[in-house]
């Protein structure tokens, strides 16, 4: 266990994709260790890929002072880069190996006592591995899919589905005016945490998630007696990872060069196009794509972001690595990394959303 006196030096990186909130975990961090305990702060540029070529800023307290309110990163990130699966061109193959001794070196050299690594399942992965390598790490949960082992909340999930509650709204009134089926197909990968938001939020006739397979001829009934009754409209939110009754996920690109190599999407133009052949009902899909990682952040993912932040400063000094800070119940935890690492947190089937959305006559496309 290290003593508080011990700490001098923290490195921050921010892994995976782009959330809004990340800054506000980055100036969190910074704050609370250089007010507190007078640390300095060094911020890894693009995430383990500054780890591993060495490219790094010192964060003061100006640095990180006006960012709250910013989405994105100020440090950049990666969503490709892995210490332990580095990828290298050589002789027009594409070679992976393991450069976490570089890491390690890299590190030693700039006397950093610990690290705070930012991310996803994937983020939270290889800071649980440099841990084992004896690396101290300290990890914070960000992923706007909401699929994250050990916490009630990742930051950026609630902005996420502020976005994609309003793009629903805003389809409304273009699918009233033309008396259209439409669809918004909305980010998530695995697990329907955001669409099932979103869907619910923005008052969507058909949710689909990937937990629970859609059945082509349920929403087709649903359609036309909406139609039948007058409501010649309907909206259907759809998970990028949704999928039939015995189908396969949509794969929109395969990414070679990335640590998770498969890229859904498009799903929403697939089934848009069953829907209209099956009811002759005008229908159209709407990607959301990146939309939903952009942006300010809401206030309750600044608020989570700024508790987390807090929340992993005090671990590293109190010498409490191999953890990462949650959200549980409404207070502030920590976790093992190995609960974590390698572990999608998807939505249960009895979950008290679905049980909500079937009360308030939304289908989840498949027989009850």
């Amino acid at each position: 266990m290290n003593s508080i006196k011990t700490i001098r030096r923290v490195g921050v990186l921010t892994g995976g994709g782009d959330c809004p909130g990340l800054n506000a975990v980055i100036r969190a961090v910074t704050k609370a260790l250089i007010l507190n305990h007078d640390v300095d702060v060094i911020g890894f540029e693009d995430g383990y890929e500054g780890l591993i070529e060495n490219r790094y800023r010192e964060l003061d307290w100006n640095a990180v002072s006006g960012i709250l309110q910013q989405g994105g990163t100020i440090l950049g990130t990666s969503n490709k880069a892995d210490p332990f699966n580095h990828i290298i061109h050589q002789d027009d193959k594409l070679l992976r190996i393991d450069v976490s001794d570089r890491v390690l070196q890299n590190v030693a050299a700039l006397n950093i006592d610990a690290v705070v690594c930012i991310g996803g399942d994937g983020s939270m992965t290889i800071a649980r591995k440099l841990m084992d390598k004896g690396l101290p790490v300290v990890g914070v949960p960000k992923t706007i899919d909401n699929d994250l082992f050990g916490t009630d909340y990742t930051f950026g999930y609630d902005t996420a589905v502020s976005i994609a509650a309003e793009a629903i709204d805003r389809i409304h009134t273009t699918a009233q005016s033309h008396h259209r089926v439409m669809l918004v197909e909305i980010m998530g990968r695995y697990a329907g945490w955001l669409t099932l938001g979103a869907g619910l939020a923005g008052g969507a006739d058909v949710i689909l998630i990937p937990e629970i397979e859609y059945d082509l001829n349920v929403i087709q009934k649903i359609v036309e007696q909406r139609s039948k009754r007058g409501r010649r409209f309907s909206i259907i939110a759809v998970a990028e990872g949704a999928k039939s009754l015995g189908g396969e996920l949509t794969v929109q690109r395969v990414i070679h060069d990335s640590p998770d190599k498969i890229r859904l999407g498009g799903i929403s133009i697939k089934l848009s196009a069953d829907i209209e052949t099956a009811t002759n009902l005008e229908t159209r899909a709407t990607i959301l794509g990146h939309l939903q990682r952009g942006g300010t952040p809401t206030a309750f993912d600044r608020i989570l972001a700024t508790r987390y932040g807090v929340a992993a400063a005090d671990l590293v000094v109190q010498g409490r690595y191999g953890r990462m800070v949650a959200l549980q119940g409404g207070r502030i935890v920590d976790v093992s990394l190995e609960e974590v690492g390698g572990r999608t947190r998807t939505v249960g089937l009895d979950h008290e959303l679905l049980h909500v959305a079937r009360r308030t006559g939304v289908s989840l496309g498949a027989s009850a």
